[in-house]
């Protein structure tokens, strides 16, 4: 997959990167979705994640992970175009897409310092909570930008 904004990652590339910056002493920030058509919310959350650390990093549900998720119906947007809008994004240092339902997996191989989630979650049901925490980081919710959402959107967008 070409990598045009140098931000794309395979899970062994991203490790080294996350290394080195661990090594600088960089508060490494992870968050994860599905930013199916994205919109002002998914924007604002973002950047609001970033804002806590030094570094941020993006898990983004493939394709077919999406489908398992929300239904055969989504996503709208594929998985390459999501990738590459968000990585477009300067307050994004990485993106790296998985395909298991959760990035349980991903968590425990990056060990971030923080973990975001919207505050649509409560830190009980967030994945890979307790992984973070017992490596000594922190678990976080971010207010969301309230009547943005993907499913509103194509709800809007079937009415019309």
């Amino acid at each position: 997959m070409p990598n045009t904004q140098g931000k794309i990652h395979e899970l062994d590339n991203l490790l080294a990167l996350v290394e080195k910056w661990k090594m600088n002493g960089e508060r490494i920030v992870f968050t994860n979705g599905c930013f199916d058509i994205v919109h002002l919310g998914h924007i604002d959350y973002l950047e609001k994640a970033r804002n806590l650390g030094q570094r941020l990093i993006v898990g983004i549900n493939s394709d077919d992970s999406v489908k398992h998720l929300k239904g055969n119906s989504r996503p709208v947007v594929v998985e390459y175009a999501r990738l590459r809008m968000i990585s477009a994004m300067e307050f994004v240092d990485a993106v790296i897409l998985f395909d298991e339902e959760t990035p349980a997996v991903l968590i425990k191989n990056i060990l971030p310092d923080i973990l975001v989630k919207g505050d649509d979650y409560t830190i009980d049901n967030i994945v890979g909570a307790d992984i973070v925490i017992k490596n000594g980081g922190s678990v976080k919710t971010i207010e969301l930008v309230k009547g943005y959402s993907t499913s509103n959107i194509i709800k809007f967008i079937k009415n019309i």
